[in-house]
């Protein structure tokens, strides 16, 4: 691109044939910078296309030698401006030329060089004003070699610098189209041709594969606890521990020997019409079956819902089915083992408690029996009592007998048979009284009487009462065992059974070649920004 030239001020007249050649620059209208470069431009196409040829001078046509000159210099292929140069200055210097080319040829005849300018240092200046030339010497204006130093004969204009432009273009597309081309070739070697590979495996090589998909959940007994923390949370939360405790063992290795020596796992992926990437070698170890089964065994879980889904593959669509149905076996099995431990400690704690209270209430009854044999007496207690009685209703009946003595005595004339009657009574009743009074004497002193019996009795009973109560208690206890052990009884309720598949699941071709463009783009992008960035720390 030209940027065109912009001057507030220039010269108009010259003293040059250019001005006097071109009389419709003095115009009304002062030329512009525009005009003033497209009439350069012209008059140098011009010169350069024909350049003047002064007219033949009767001293040139007589001396063959100045003619000779004119001709050698015509042929040097001087430019406008340079023979416009060369009429300046030998005007400056006073030499009368008949044309350009005569002044080029008597400047260099005088030592001057027509095509430098004139260094202000070397003018001086007389007395009159008027300058003069150095007597300085002059270099050479044309090379003294075999290959002259000419000046060029190009000549800068508009169709010339279009040309350029156009070259700049056209090396700018060069450069753009071998890029383009190497950025292809890179995106086909790092990004299209393992897209390419990918997308022939899965459409062509890879072995189908048929899915079976299982939904089941880990559930407790419905009866729950009446108080605390957990009535609070839904029934999935209870039981999260254990769905994830199931899906770990669904996925670990012990699982996948028990399905191997079951269903033949890893026979069913060794077979030979498998394709090479997803068979398993002849000699495989179990650690190379485990990576298979993680790969076609898909268990997920669900905190939200407590639903587990699981996901079987595999190439035979019957034996995908079979595979799912043992791995539901044996996490109902896990799910049946996680609690009966728990509720096995603590219904084994509860009947031996039980058991305990039992014979130690036994063993107090049986003291009690003991006691009540030895003294013969079933209750002391109640035998003391009847002493007591005894003894209170003889002394009333002997007060009452005194009584009616004395009544008989205030008699002036008393009955004396009767009066002995009622001796002889209080007599009877006076020694019942001292028999009764000698047996409660016996029965409340020593060590086998009535009221150290009594005593023993009475803690036989209380201990077989507490024994009672602690039986009850055990009684209670076990009672509520039992309905926790009834409650933490998990159990597995498949909500989706697996069924046989009519069609092949994988491989899912064109998601997975959409994958692998985006994995192998994503790769050859940051692999170009970082050698982008390395590349510009290195030369900055």
């Amino acid at each position: 691109m030209t940027t065109k030239p912009k001057a507030k001020k220039f010269r108009i007249r010259r003293s040059s044939p250019l001005v006097e050649a071109r009389p419709e620059m003095h115009t009304e209208r002062p030329p512009s910078a525009e005009d003033y470069l497209a009439a350069k431009e012209s008059h140098a196409r011009q010169q350069a296309a024909q350049p003047q040829v002064p007219p033949q001078q009767p001293a040139e046509a007589e001396n063959s030698p100045v003619g000779a000159e004119i001709d050698a210099i015509r042929k040097e292929g001087l430019t406008g401006r340079q023979l416009r140069l060369a009429r300046r200055m030998a005007q400056k210097h006073g030499i009368p030329a008949t044309s350009d080319f005569d002044a080029v040829r008597l400047l260099r005849a005088q030592g001057h060089d027509p095509f430098q300018r004139t260094d202000s240092l070397e003018l001086l200046v007389n007395n009159q004003g008027q300058i003069k030339q150095s007597p300085l010497p002059l270099p050479q204006t044309m090379a003294q070699s075999a290959t002259p130093n000419l000046p060029s004969t190009h000549v800068d204009h508009a169709a010339s610098r279009m040309n350029e432009v156009a070259n700049i273009q056209r090396d700018i597309v060069r450069r753009r189209r071998r890029k383009l081309a190497l950025l292809v070739t890179r995106l086909s070697a790092f990004v299209f041709f393992p897209t390419l590979i990918a997308a022939y495996y899965f459409f062509s090589v890879a072995t189908p594969m048929y899915a079976t998909n299982s939904e089941f959940v880990i559930q407790q007994s419905e009866g729950q606890a009446a108080g605390g923390f957990g009535s609070f949370l839904p029934s999935q939360f209870n039981t999260n521990q254990d769905s994830i405790a199931v899906q770990c063992y669904m996925q670990s290795r012990e699982a996948m020997l028990r399905l191997e020596q079951d269903e033949g796992f890893k026979a069913h992926f060794q077979q030979e019409w498998i394709d090479p990437i997803q068979r398993l070698e002849p000699d495989a170890s179990n650690e190379d079956a485990f990576k298979v089964f993680k790969k076609f065994v898909k268990i997920g879980y669900d905190p939200s819902e407590g639903v587990m889904k699981m996901e079987v593959i595999a190439a035979d669509p019957t034996l995908a089915k079979r595979f799912a149905d043992a791995l539901i076996g044996y996490a109902e099995e896990r799910v049946d083992s996680l609690t009966i431990r728990k509720r096995e400690d603590q219904l084994h704690e509860a009947r031996t408690n039980l058991d305990e209270a039992e014979q130690n209430r036994r063993d107090a009854q049986i003291a009690l029996v003991n006691l009540q044999q030895e003294s013969a007496v079933v209750d002391p207690q109640a035998v003391l009592s009847s002493l007591r009685a005894q003894i209170n209703q003889r002394e009333i009946e002997l007060q009452e007998k005194e009584l009616q003595l004395q009544a008989l005595l205030d008699n002036a004339r008393p009955n004396q048979s009767r009066v002995d009657g009622v001796r002889a009574d209080i007599g009877r009743l006076a020694d019942v009284i001292a028999d009764l009074n000698k047996r409660m004497r016996d029965a409340t002193s020593g060590d086998e009487s009535l009221t150290s019996l009594s005593a023993q009795v009475r803690l036989a009973e209380a201990d077989l009462a507490t024994r009672d109560i602690m039986l009850q208690s055990a009684l209670q206890n076990m009672e509520g065992a039992m309905l926790e052990a009834g409650r933490q009884t998990r159990y597995l309720s498949r909500s989706v059974d697996p069924v046989i598949p009519d069609a092949a699941a994988y491989p899912r071709s064109f998601e997975n070649t959409m994958l692998t463009f985006l994995i192998f783009a994503g790769i050859y992008l940051m692999l170009s920004l970082t050698a982008s960035i390395l590349r510009e720390q290195v030369t900055s």
